[in-house]
């Protein structure tokens, strides 16, 4: 059983479910690594819009060093995006399983190398801090356009403004009344619940990962990069195995 709902969650044709049950779980992982992430270098690195901006402050204000650093993470988290639609497109092509699988093994690599390189911060800080923080904002990168291309920009993990957008949009129109008949004849305000449920599940597992990660970081230090790289292998390896095992048998 927890073999198929693996294997459903990076299948090829997607349902409504298996995308908001797999945007559910990276919403949690981004959730950590953001935290985690910045309790590590102090960046928040899935954030682009403030990226943005405090590109445009520095330039003012004349801090180059500081805005070529935020153009460089603009260009990892770019970079990450890129190379996701380069792998599905290629597995695409190749009429692979494990299309979306290939991104996610990928990210767990990464991880577990950003676990690596935060070892050694203390001893190389201002060498390895710089790369720990391109490496997350390419993480991050190559996660939300994991879950973009499989939900059809339905769904974004990384962050939470257009999330909590929709949800504010719901809750108003669920509150609203519909009190006056003419206008209830014209048109009825009413909430779409479906979508009201699954921004306010986003948005709750962003937060719960975020916590998760925040702790386990205090208690694990760069370690607590290893049970989110083997949560995202558990989900990509039964996909890439099959994919494996039929090119085997391929002559």
């Amino acid at each position: 059983m927890l073999l198929s709902f693996l294997l459903q969650l990076t299948a090829r044709e997607r349902t409504r479910r298996s995308n908001r049950q797999f945007g559910g779980i990276l919403a949690f992982v981004a959730g950590a690594i953001n935290a985690g992430g910045f309790l590590a270098v102090h960046r928040y690195t899935s954030h682009m819009t403030g990226i943005v901006s405090a590109i445009a402050d520095d330039l003012v204000v004349g801090s180059i060093a500081l805005a070529l650093a935020g153009l460089v993470s603009l260009a990892a988290f770019i970079g990450g995006a890129i190379t996701t639609t380069l792998l599905i497109s290629w597995a695409r092509r190749h009429e692979l399983r494990s299309k979306y699988a290939l991104a996610l093994l990928l990210e767990a690599a990464l991880l577990l190398m950003f676990g690596l390189l935060g070892a050694n911060l203390s001893s190389l800080a201002s060498l390895l801090v710089p790369t720990a923080v391109l490496l997350l904002c390419f993480i991050m990168g190559l996660q939300n356009a994991i879950v973009t291309k499989i939900s059809n920009a339905e769904i974004r993990t990384t962050h939470m403004t257009g999330v909590i957008t929709d949800l504010g949009i719901e809750l108003g129109r669920l509150i609203y009344w519909n009190h006056s008949k003419k206008a209830n004849d014209i048109q009825i305000v009413r909430a779409n619940t479906d979508k009201l449920f699954i921004h306010a599940a986003l948005l709750g597992l962003f937060f719960s990962g975020g916590l998760v990660g925040a702790l386990a970081f205090r208690a694990m230090g760069f370690s607590a990069t290893l049970p989110l790289a083997l949560l995202l292998v558990a989900m990509a390896l039964p996909s890439v195995v099959i994919d494996l095992r039929r090119m085997a048998r391929s002559p």
